[in-house]
């Protein structure tokens, strides 16, 4: 649920990435252009209803890793029919990584920080809506879930 719109929602789920501007009353598909509609992580801009971010999971063999080895999140564009790939300072080669439900969110800040941990035990942070990714932390366990609090 958008915190600016509440009507509107956003999911992730196993078959698709959808988007209601009504309560959740009806919902629309809008994970064309994704490399996998499949997923977990899931967030939003605080700043702008029309945006989500989103990390696609390859569902090979039920191992649900990041698309490629490449680990990338893509955002939605306003209308949820385009969205860009954003992975500059992700890992990009070998990185069999996954994002689980409650593992990404987003901060309130004018530009929406955006923030997800990997069942490898990462945390990566971006302060400009995803253009540039930075590790936060490394070498923990399974991270599980992510909160972002302005301090």
């Amino acid at each position: 649920m958008h915190p600016a719109e509440p009507g509107r929602l956003y999911q992730q789920n196993h078959v698709g990435v959808y988007r209601s501007n009504n309560h959740g009353d009806s919902w629309h598909r809008i994970d064309k252009g994704l490399p996998y509609d499949f997923g977990f992580g899931l967030t939003l801009d605080a700043n702008d209803p029309d945006t989500c971010f989103v990390v696609p999971l390859e569902p090979q063999q039920y191992s649900f890793r990041a698309t490629d080895g490449a680990l990338c999140v893509y955002r939605a564009n306003k209308t949820g029919s385009k969205w860009k790939k954003l992975s500059r300072g992700l890992p990009s080669k070998h990185a069999y990584i996954s994002v689980l439900r409650q593992a990404m969110t987003y901060d309130t800040m004018k530009s929406s920080g955006i923030y997800f941990g990997t069942g490898n035990g990462q945390v990566y942070a971006s302060t400009d809506r995803g253009e540039n990714w930075i590790a936060a932390a490394e070498y923990l366990p399974p991270i599980y879930s992510v909160s972002a609090a302005i301090v």
